[in-house]
Order: structure tokens, then sequence, then C-alpha cells
């Protein structure tokens, strides 16, 4: 399975036609939160159309930007993977939306209890056999990809500790503009391409128990 990772839009379209090949190659395109730039309905259906010309196969969980109006939109369009999983070709696909707070506050925060409570749910349901890619918004602490400028840690611990217990392949995350690259938990890759306006996406290649990924410019 290919999949193709886009993490942070921001209601910024204008790039997505340097990832044509991959996009419309892909067996699946995650959008790893904030599809718009503090939007509502309008403006997450802007950005889902403007993906589904390259690829239809979709997944999606909604950003702290994203107001509530593009989590209901997202779950009407059966692409909705906030607080669920789903089985695609015999991978576990779980995600989780939002964000812990922020400063200056955003549309859609959490605790990091929700954030347990989330993750608990989304898994409720997961096949023992299936091996497991997480899409979580949010990072885990104490990555590359948590660390913001002053030097600290905004990870959540909730999205960490279901790391260390899952063993997930995969996590794409996002959010940390700056936390760009990739690290790992054990043995499950952790993966913020960066949005995709500084030029970055993430490209996987899964195949049973085993993945490669990459940060493609």
């Amino acid at each position: 399975m290919i999949i193709v990772a886009l993490p942070d839009i921001h209601d910024d379209v204008g790039r997505l036609g340097t990832v044509a090949e991959d996009l419309s190659a892909a067996d699946l395109v995650l959008l790893v939160g904030d599809l718009t730039n503090f939007g509502r309905q309008a403006a997450a259906e802007r950005i889902v159309r403007a993906v589904r010309k390259y690829n239809s196969r979709i997944l999606a969980v909604p950003g702290n930007c994203d107001y509530p109006e593009v989590d209901a939109y997202l779950t009407r369009e059966g692409i909705n993977l906030h607080r669920k999983s789903t089985l695609i070709d015999g991978i576990a696909f779980l995600g989780v939306g939002g964000s812990l707070p922020c400063p200056g506050r955003t549309p859609n925060e959490y605790s990091d209890r929700d954030f347990e409570a989330f993750l608990a749910e989304a898994a409720s349901d997961l096949r023992p056999d299936a091996p497991v890619i997480l899409i979580s918004h949010q990072p885990p602490r104490n990555t590359v990809n948590d660390l913001v400028g002053i030097g600290r840690h905004v990870g959540s611990e909730s999205v960490r500790a279901f790391i260390e217990t899952v063993q997930p392949l995969l996590c794409f995350t996002g959010h940390i503009h700056e936390g760009r690259g990739m690290d790992s938990i054990g043995r499950t890759k952790v993966i913020n391409p960066g949005p995709l306006w500084t030029g970055n996406y993430a490209y996987a290649k899964v195949s049973g128990n085993n993945a490669e990924v990459e940060v493609r410019p």
C-alpha cells in the first residue's frame, strides 16, 4: 500500500499540483488535521474537492484550527477518522484530531485525558493481528515532532503512551510546523513532513508488518 500524508494544509491548495503524481498513484491519502485556517464547512469542502481531483481514497482528522463544522463535514463524507478506526487491506488505520490547548486558544482543543479516552475509543475494536497506523494531529511528547522553537516539548503524554503500548507501524502527525522530521518510539516511526506550503509531504510504502517512509520534497 502506498500512502501520502499531508498535515497542515491550512486552506492552501496551491502546491497540491506539485504532488500530483504521487497523489494520483497512492492507495490512500491522509489529511492529518488543519485542513483549514480557522475555517468551517465551506473551507473543508474546498480542500477535499481539491485533493479528490487527484485521488478519491481519503481519510482525515480535523486539526485544532478546524471548527466543529469541519469534523461534522468529514463524518458526512465518510472520511473522518477522529476517535475511530477502520480496516483497509488488512491494515488498521486509527485517528485522533485536535490538539492540546494552545497559546491564544484555537477552536478544537482537548486535554490529555481527552486524548487518552479518544484513543481508547478508537482502538476498542482493533483486530489483534492487524498492523496499525496512527493518524494524530497532536504529536506525541518528547520527539523531534513536538519541539517548538523555544526548545520545549509540547506533545501529548497520552499519544506517546498509546504508541508505547500499541506500537503502530507508523504515526503520521503535524500541528507543530517547526517539528518537521522523523523520530521513533520503540518500533513506531513518527513522521511530520511539515505543512505542504513549506515544500514537503510524507510518502510511505506498507506491506504487512513492514513500512518504508520518507519525507519527500
